[in-house]
């Protein structure tokens, strides 16, 4: 009977001393629980300020971008509307002086055809003029003043005042009938030659007179070369000679020297070109036309220099606005960096917040295999 009491009561003793040790587990279990929650806790309150700090910045980001894109926008848009206005002025004005000149093109040319049928019918009643003249003219005054105003009368229907001068002097006092003043203040001298006497005289006297008028031809063209072919006073390295009849014009040209040599050929040699009046007008024509052509030229160039001045402007503005849609699209790129990190963070928090409830729960009788578990799972949600 002792026995068995001795052994119920050690028994006793035995379960009271395993209840004792598993409520102290049991708290120390608790206490352990307890520290990893207020852990918990630090860590949610640290990623909350943290997402709070993120979304400040991120505020602060947009609204800067947003700043920017505001105040670059209406830049943007000026430049390009002033851009097209330029662009458009420039076009127009192009447009106006090119379409000007191709008018006043083709009214000089008309004029010109008009008035070459007007020369060519002058001319066939200057022939006849100076035909019936030749026979009344006797004095080789006489002749010269006819010359003199048949050229006269050519050059004011043939070029503007400003481009030539009557009775132009030489330095060395030698005077021509008329100079013609070209571009770069080069000159070009006329001079009226008539050799009526012996050109009369070949109707009569045949050969002796023939080679006479080329004797007079000959001298005429060394003198015109000898005192109006002045390079140093800016003259061209040729003169003209004119000849105030077609006629003898002809005659000109179909004379050889007593070499065999053509008179007009050896008129070139001396750099004299003979003309008469229907040739000197074909040659003033083609020369003001040179002229209005170096005109037209001058005022190209003009233009196209203008043009590259705005070409230049237009380069600038293109560096301008490509330096300025590169802080655009660095501020996009930051944006989209920014805005991404923003995802990212908060995908995380979503994942921690959704799953730490379910793995804290306690059961209500613990194994001896929690605290590894909650263990993990701690290390797990930190």
């Amino acid at each position: 009977m002792n026995g068995v009491l001795i052994t119920f009561v050690m028994l006793m003793a035995v379960a009271v001393f395993w209840l004792v040790l598993k409520t102290w587990q049991a708290n120390q279990k608790n206490q352990g629980v307890e520290s990893q929650m207020n852990e918990l806790r630090r860590d949610f309150q640290a990623i909350a300020a943290a997402q709070a700090k993120s979304t400040g910045q991120m505020e602060a980001i947009a609204k800067g971008v947003a700043q920017r894109l505001d105040s670059v926008t209406p830049a943007l848009q000026e430049a390009i509307k002033n851009s097209a206005q330029i662009t458009g002025q420039l076009t127009s004005d192009a447009q106006a002086r090119m379409a000007n000149e191709l008018k006043n093109t083709r009214e000089q040319i008309s004029q010109i055809q008009r008035q070459i049928g007007e020369v060519q019918q002058a001319g066939k009643e200057m022939s006849q003029t100076a035909h019936t003249l030749e026979e009344i003219l006797g004095s080789a005054k006489s002749r010269g003043s006819l010359g003199e105003v048949t050229l006269e009368k050519l050059l004011e229907d043939s070029l503007p005042a400003a481009l030539y001068e009557r009775q132009y002097r030489f330095a060395s006092g030698e005077i021509a009938d008329a100079v013609i003043r070209l571009r770069d203040k080069k000159l070009m001298a006329i001079d009226s030659k008539f050799p009526l006497d012996a050109y009369r005289r070949i109707a009569t006297e045949g050969d002796e007179a023939r080679r006479a008028f080329a004797t007079a031809v000959k001298g005429h063209a060394d003198a015109i070369a000898k005192k109006y072919i002045a390079p140093d006073e800016g003259t061209l390295d040729l003169a003209l000679m004119f000849v105030p009849s077609e006629t003898v014009y002809y005659e000109l040209l179909m004379t050889s020297d007593s070499k065999g040599q053509p008179l007009d050929a050896y008129c070139r040699e001396k750099q004299v070109i003979a003309v008469s009046p229907n040739t000197l007008y074909a040659h003033l024509q083609v020369i003001a036309m040179g002229l209005r052509g170096m005109q037209m030229e001058e005022n190209a160039k003009r233009l196209l220099e203008s043009l590259w001045g705005m070409e230049k402007q237009l380069e600038k503005f293109t560096d301008k606005f490509g330096v300025l849609g590169t802080h655009l699209r660095n501020a996009g790129q930051s944006y989209g960096d920014a805005e991404r990190l923003l995802e990212k963070t908060q995908n995380t928090l979503e994942g921690m917040i959704g799953t730490g409830p379910a793995q804290l729960t306690l059961p209500e009788v613990a194994s001896d295999k929690a605290p590894d578990a909650l263990s993990l799972t701690s290390k797990k949600s930190s």
